[in-house]
């Protein structure tokens, strides 16, 4: 009997069907590997009640329980598609499952607060590099006939992921222990290597080339940790050098940043991107509403276990329905806001938001599900639903198609940059100190303070969408032709030809077809239109 391993499945890039053995295998091995990544981020808010008892922790460690996990992933996220392009997206997206798994491990493990926040931030880094890969995979295997359907099968199956998380996370919690939040992955992870390996075909992108920018890479991250060191540390060591000076620091560092990337042949985010007026109003709209959203679920779950009472099994199970209103609906109102353009959803969403978020103040001491929660979440969810697929249509539409892939890319790196900003601004903005989540009327005080501020936010977006987005679909006419995107800027997406760019724009609608987008939108490649 040969030792040697079995090659990958006989249907090679680009040739597998949707409909194939082969083509489930692929579909399987990426749902496996973003699966992993979307239950984290919902199953761990959850959970944060409990780490806190457990480890004897203060606000301030579960801000960073969140916040390091989500530091790096905005932080790398660009460059993780461009390591897979370069270095072959099965093999990067496998280093990063892999990773993701281990650090998974070294969280469950940890026997203090440190080691559980390094452990964080090592697995933000995994997940910068399994999240694109595994929309790659895709993207880079299936036929292109079959490219739609096998994008859509993914996004609609990690949507279910995200919805069940928060009822998966408490079920854990409240039965083997918070540990198991994070070893859950283990399984998925061994499960998930094998079949990559064996059945899904290496595909690298022959026009990658250049350097790396990792020096962009690291400014932003480094300049998003300091501000949000700061931050965290506000409540507890007040107007001091230990918060003064990273504040500084974190200022000067996105200054670097911007001077770097502007002055780099081939950097990490393209500043003249951005001179689509529709793509930086509608990355506007992104940042208040993903700010919004990532303080709201932040606290709402602490609100929820804290004030009202909640078990973590009952405290996930409430969140439900905003997801499952997305994974339903959220087709639909993609094809809504393709026929009545963007500027309607982009008010109107917000606003839903925005007054479900209100009425989550009614959540009090002895608080009725039906009664109390309930409505704040179908209101939330319908805002979402109105909101969130028409976002990222308006994104993709705003730029020419070849750079559809690095849009989404910054879109979702925004996002989850303003979700870690708002977990770390929220708790001092509205007064909390570190011990507030031990307190129910102290910590329910505070997030009657903290919900107007994130409907704020909201209403921000809304006020934005309504004044700076345009009301057709497109825009990419803005973007300059002259500078290609970077090779897998995004997820995957192929570079752009080197070849001129024929006259006028070339738009392009999205692919992924369900929208579950509670800590960031989906990345999304985009279609060109027919």
């Amino acid at each position: 009997m040969s030792d040697a391993p079995r090659e990958p499945a006989a249907e090679g890039p680009g040739a597998v069907r949707f409909g194939t053995p082969a083509g489930r295998w692929v579909l399987l091995t990426a749902v496996l590997g973003s699966g992993m990544a979307m239950l984290d981020s919902t199953v761990v808010n959850v959970a944060l009640p409990r780490i806190g008892a457990d480890l004897h922790a203060d606000l301030a460690v579960l801000q960073w329980t969140v916040n390091a996990y989500m530091l790096t992933l905005a932080g790398l996220i660009l460059l993780g598609g461009a390591l897979g392009d370069r270095f072959g997206r099965r093999r990067v997206f496998v280093v990063g499952v892999v990773w993701f798994a281990l650090a998974s491990l070294l969280c469950g493990l940890a026997p203090n607060a440190g080691v559980l926040i390094a452990a964080r931030a090592l697995q933000g880094i995994g997940g910068a590099l399994l999240t694109p890969g595994s929309l790659a995979l895709i993207q880079a295997t299936f036929h292109p006939d079959d490219r739609a359907r096998g994008v859509g099968a993914w996004s609609g199956l990690g949507g279910v992921a995200s919805a069940v998380g928060p009822f998966v996370g408490g079920w854990l919690v409240d039965g083997a222990g918070w540990r198991w939040v994070f070893l859950i992955n283990l399984p998925l992870a061994a499960v998930c290597v094998p079949v990559a390996l064996r059945h899904v075909p290496e595909t690298k992108d022959p026009r990658a080339r250049g350097r790396f920018d990792v020096l962009g890479a690291v400014l932003g991250a480094l300049a998003l940790g300091a501000v949000t060191y700061a931050l965290i540390a506000a409540p507890d060591k007040g107007a001091s050098p230990w918060v003064i000076g990273p504040a500084i620091a974190g200022v000067l560092l996105g200054v670097a940043f911007g001077y770097v990337e502007r002055r780099r042949a081939e950097p990490m985010l393209p500043l003249s991107i951005f001179s689509s007026h529709q793509f930086t109003a509608v990355n506007a709209v992104t940042v208040c509403v993903y700010a919004a959203f990532g303080g709201f679920f932040f606290l709402s779950v602490l609100q929820l276990q804290v004030v009202a009472g909640y078990s973590a099994l009952a405290a996930g199970t409430a969140l439900l329905p905003t997801t499952v209103l997305m994974l339903l609906l959220s087709a639909r109102s993609g094809e809504l806001g393709q026929r009545i353009g963007p500027r309607v959803p982009l008010t109107v969403g917000p606003l839903l938001c925005a007054a479900g978020m209100l009425l989550m103040t009614r959540v009090t001491p002895g608080a009725e599900y039906w009664r109390d929660v309930l409505p704040a979440l179908i209101v939330l969810g319908l805002g979402m639903v109105v909101l969130v697929a028409p976002l990222t249509a308006t994104v993709l539409a705003s730029v020419d198609v070849g750079r559809a892939g690095l849009a989404s890319g910054v879109n979702n790196a925004a996002a989850r940059a303003a979700g870690l900003v708002a977990v770390a601004a929220l708790p001092l903005l509205a007064g909390m100190g570190p011990d507030a989540y031990r307190d129910p009327a102290q910590f329910g005080e505070t997030f009657r303070r903290a919900m107007p501020m994130c409907a704020g936010a909201l209403v921000v977006a809304a006020l934005i969408g309504w004044f700076a987005v345009r009301q057709e679909l497109g825009g990419g006419e803005e973007a300059p032709e002259a500078e290609p995107a970077p090779a897998g800027a995004a997820a995957g997406e192929p570079a752009a030809p080197a070849e001129p760019v024929a006259a006028g724009p070339r738009m392009c609608h999205p692919e992924c077809t369900y929208h579950c987008g509670v800590t960031a939108p989906p990345l999304d490649p985009g279609t060109e239109d027919d």
